[in-house]
């Protein structure tokens, strides 16, 4: 059987954390900030754990980490 490759677009974007669980960078955070109010901005710091639905579609992406 072949080796299972990453997806290249997958790994530069999710890190996996010690649990399991998949962190990802919120969205909305590159431009047009100024028409988005300081709680939208405020709660787009830092990163998020994916759904479980979604987490299971990335980790499938990243069968080696």
């Amino acid at each position: 059987m072949p080796k299972l490759k990453t997806k290249s677009s997958a790994k530069k974007r999710f890190k996996l954390t010690g649990t399991g669980k998949v962190r990802a960078a919120h969205a909305f955070k590159r431009h047009n900030l100024r028409k988005r109010s300081n709680k939208t901005k405020r709660n787009a710091r830092g990163g998020m754990i994916l759904t479980a639905a979604d987490a299971r579609i990335v980790k499938s992406y990243m069968p080696n980490a």
